[in-house]
């Protein structure tokens, strides 16, 4: 393991983002379930899967529809990403920047882990002779850079378009990523996101590992026994943090890498110790100045306990911190955009959302879970986002009128 994370330049300024997850469709859906404490899992009715336990399924995606010009890239991962696509007037922000810019100027950065297999699947069933038959004989769909793709083409961009796959770190990392391309001037904006749908492959996958639970996850409980698969879309627009009049910048992003266990993180938790460390170097701040972390959180044995190990490394102090993975499921490519856009809000409406069903916290943690929703102090909040392999992210936001690197 290298013994320095990866910082990206910052800060960057986030002037628009939008988020489709179980807990609904838009901001102002998930702003009203977190404060009323209202989880979006569901008993398991996947079509095609018997396995008994609880999703995230996105509500509004059954009835969502392409438009006809992008039917050839139909697939249920790219319908989720339509539908955040057109909230929160995200496209028509993008389409403004793209228009003052030039759409040559604006890239796309987009994680997932699934990209669209779940049409993948369906093709297979449906070969004939060994071949694959219409309506599902499609390139474009049948590969990982297909959501990445969909959202450029949907949005009319033609600049750097680049997939981000490292599990359930993938959509943290474009974060980071984005941030290094409006440094290096590739880009005068970027639309950063992630995207990732249910599918049989997903839900039997991970109940083969099993690391999925029976009953809805239980972040950081005693109790817990894995993790509830949900979906979700989540994307924001990053610009250089002085061409724009944002409430909120992307202050810094701390990247690394365990490379200790294909599935399993770092037992004393060191990769995620060093991304937290990455980003607060980034943002030039102390520990002491972030007001809540948003954690990674997935409810399996080892991915709590080594997080909690590896914020107690970081902070020396404790620090309000929860996981929203009881209210959404865990959405692993599109997880670091889930969290980040969670901060996000947290930041602006300066309250911090509890963890959904702790109710039995396990013992030994150095620090307390938040259980709770509570008020966020300070102008400064983190959010964690951890991937098989040990692929680690971490990034921190600041309200605009913080600054950079001003403390709480």
């Amino acid at each position: 393991m290298s013994d320095r994370s990866i910082p990206s330049p910052c800060p960057v300024a986030v002037p628009a983002w939008t988020l489709a997850s179980a807990l609904g469709a838009g901001r102002a859906a998930h702003r009203a379930a977190l404060a009323a404490e209202r989880g979006g899992l569901r008993r398991n009715d996947y079509p095609g899967s018997g396995l008994d336990t609880w999703i995230g399924r996105v509500e509004a995606l059954d009835a969502h529809r392409l438009p006809e010009a992008f039917a050839a890239l139909d697939s249920r991962n790219n319908r989720l990403a339509d539908l955040a696509l057109g909230l929160d007037g995200f496209g028509d922000a993008v389409r403004a920047v793209a228009q003052a810019v030039g759409a040559h100027r604006v890239g796309v950065l987009i994680g997932t882990s699934t990209a669209s297999i779940g049409r993948t699947e369906s093709a297979y069933a449906a070969l004939h002779d060994g071949h694959i038959v219409a309506p599902f004989d499609q390139p474009r769909v049948h590969n990982p850079h297909s959501v990445a793709h969909y959202t450029a083409a949907r949005l009319g961009l033609a600049g750097p378009c680049m997939s981000v796959s490292t599990a359930c770190s993938s959509s943290g990392k474009v974060f980071a990523a984005g941030a290094r391309w409006l440094a290096a001037g590739v880009v005068d904006a970027v639309v950063v996101g992630g995207v990732d749908s249910l599918c049989l492959s997903i839900l039997h996958g991970f109940a083969s590992l099993e690391l999925v639970s029976r009953r809805p996850c239980r972040p950081f409980d005693a109790r817990r026994d894995g993790i509830s698969i949900g979906e979700a879309a989540g994307f924001a627009l990053l610009r250089r943090a002085e061409e724009s009049d944002s409430a909120v910048l992307l202050a810094g992003a701390g990247e690394s890498s365990d490379a200790w266990h294909m599935a399993q993180p770092h037992p004393e938790g060191r990769g995620a110790a060093q991304a937290m460390r990455g980003a607060l170097d980034a943002a030039g701040l102390p520990p002491s100045s972030i007001g809540y972390v948003n954690l990674h959180g997935t409810a399996t044995p080892a991915n709590d306990a080594v997080e909690a190990a590896a914020l107690a490394q970081v902070f020396t102090e404790p620090v309000p911190a929860s996981s929203t993975k009881g209210f959404t499921g865990h959405t692993l490519g599109a997880a670091g955009a889930v969290g980040a856009i969670t901060v996000i809000e947290a930041l602006l409406a300066r309250r911090a959302p509890g963890t959904l069903h702790l109710d039995e916290p396990e013992p030994g943690l150095a620090f307390p879970i938040l259980q709770g929703a509570t008020d966020l102090h300070g102008d400064h909040a983190m959010s964690n986002s951890f991937g098989f392999g040990g692929n680690n992210c971490s990034l921190v936001f600041a309200r605009r009128d913080a600054g950079p690197g001003s403390g709480a």
